[in-house]
């Protein structure tokens, strides 16, 4: 009996302990199990991410990138701008520029292009008051703004290139190789581009197409938004063609440009402030010769319909011209350096003159500039521009000729 009793406190006990151990085993379980989920979750994560990560590298691969920093300081004499008490004051003022370029190929025959830029400092440009200024550089906007942005596609079996997108009309319309890039030629206006050449406000909507049947000639047609707003893109639009013959003279490199614009936005004439339904339109030529080894000649002309100008514009410019060389250092022994010289007149225009009783005078523009090339990264360029009769004599300020020395810094990334 004693036996049987031991017997049944024996297997109660081992009931209950059986029970408590299953109990923590059944804890221990969902414990596992909680565990198991949380690592399922982490696998899932995981994979999903290695997806991402592996889209990422998918977009990534094949971007070109490049970046570049642009520092510019320049000295101004007899500074003319309005807002100055006197004509003949000296100043210093700074600016500087950052962009950023992503490129990536799609395929053989498409790309996608973005160009972002970033800056500020409008350097002199604000305390002169001219018809062209000296620091086509300057932003004055600390912004990062995509300023490009647009699809390229070559088509295989036509000569025939389409560009879609938030377009830069001065890529395409009044192009050199001498005299068309602010960062590392000429600082002038004037000299980057024609001023009687009246491109949109900004890059907007637009097209472009490029034909080159031939090696001795392309053609470059771009229609883009004239007002840069983006709304009613066909209503005021911005059109132009070029066409560049490379004759190969001298048996050098030559690119001889003549292209006609038309920016059909409202245009207000100058004998009939009325009468504001007027468009602008123009024509000019761009020439850039080879002549020898290392050195290289160009010259603009342009054009524009003198009668008419913008709403808001306080003068208006009938044509002009540019002048100028480039020399190569390889001629004393530094291969990478530069020197460069121009001269140009800006002629305002005769309508302008005569609804204003002004002078009006031709503006003259020079420009000198070196280029000392320190590494693959660094280039620093001294610049010296010169204006005689600015703003056609007609400044309150004065008429002084402005004398304007400067440093530019540009640093390749």
């Amino acid at each position: 009996m004693q036996k049987a009793w031991k017997r049944l406190i024996t297997c109660v006990f081992l009931f209950f302990t059986f029970i408590a151990f299953c109990e923590d085993i059944k804890e221990e379980i969902n414990i596992l199990k909680e565990k198991v989920i949380e690592l399922e979750e982490k696998i899932e994560n995981q994979k999903n991410n290695t997806d991402s990560l592996a889209k990422i590298e998918d977009i990534l691969e094949g971007i070109n990138i490049e970046g570049a920093l642009t520092f510019v300081i320049q000295g101004a004499s007899y500074a003319n701008a309005d807002n100055l008490s006197s004509s003949k004051e000296s100043i210093t003022d700074a600016s500087y520029s950052f962009d950023l370029v992503l490129e990536k190929g799609l395929s053989v025959c498409s790309k996608v292009y973005l160009h972002f830029e970033s800056g500020s400092g409008d350097g002199v440009t604000d305390e002169l008051k001219v018809f062209s200024n000296v620091n086509a550089d300057a932003t004055g906007n600390e912004n990062f703004n995509l300023i490009e942005a647009w699809y390229e596609y070559c088509s295989k079996r036509f000569p025939l290139t389409l560009t879609l997108g938030k377009i830069d009309a001065t890529s395409y319309i009044d192009t050199n190789e001498y005299a068309n890039d602010e960062t590392t030629q000429f600082l002038g206006g004037i000299f980057k581009n024609s001023p009687v050449l009246e491109f949109p406000d900004s890059n907007s909507a637009g097209i472009r197409v490029y034909f080159d049947p031939i090696d001795i000639l392309d053609v470059n047609f771009v229609a883009i938004d004239a007002d840069s707003d983006w709304e009613d893109i066909f209503e005021n639009i911005f059109v132009a063609i070029q066409f560049n013959f490379k004759p190969q003279l001298l048996n050098r490199a030559s690119n001889y440009r003549i292209y006609v614009w038309l920016n059909d936005k409202n245009h207000i004439r100058w004998s009939n402030v009325n009468n504001t339904k007027k468009k602008g339109y123009g024509f000019g030529i761009s020439i850039d010769q080879e002549l020898v080894d290392n050195l290289g000649a160009f010259m603009r002309y342009g054009w524009q319909n003198p009668k008419v100008y913008v709403e808001g514009g306080n003068f208006s410019l009938e044509h002009f011209y540019s002048l100028g060389f480039q020399l190569k250092g390889a001629l004393w022994n530094r291969s990478d350096d530069t020197f460069a010289f121009v001269f140009g007149q800006v002629f305002a225009s005769s309508d302008y003159k005569d609804a204003n009783a002004l002078k009006a005078k031709s503006e003259k523009h020079l420009e000198i500039y070196y280029s000392f090339k320190v590494n693959n990264h660094l280039t620093l360029t001294l610049d010296f521009q010169a204006i005689k009769d600015p703003y056609g004599s007609d400044a309150i300020n004065g008429s002084e000729t402005i004398f304007v020395g400067g440093l530019r810094t540009q640093i390749d990334l």
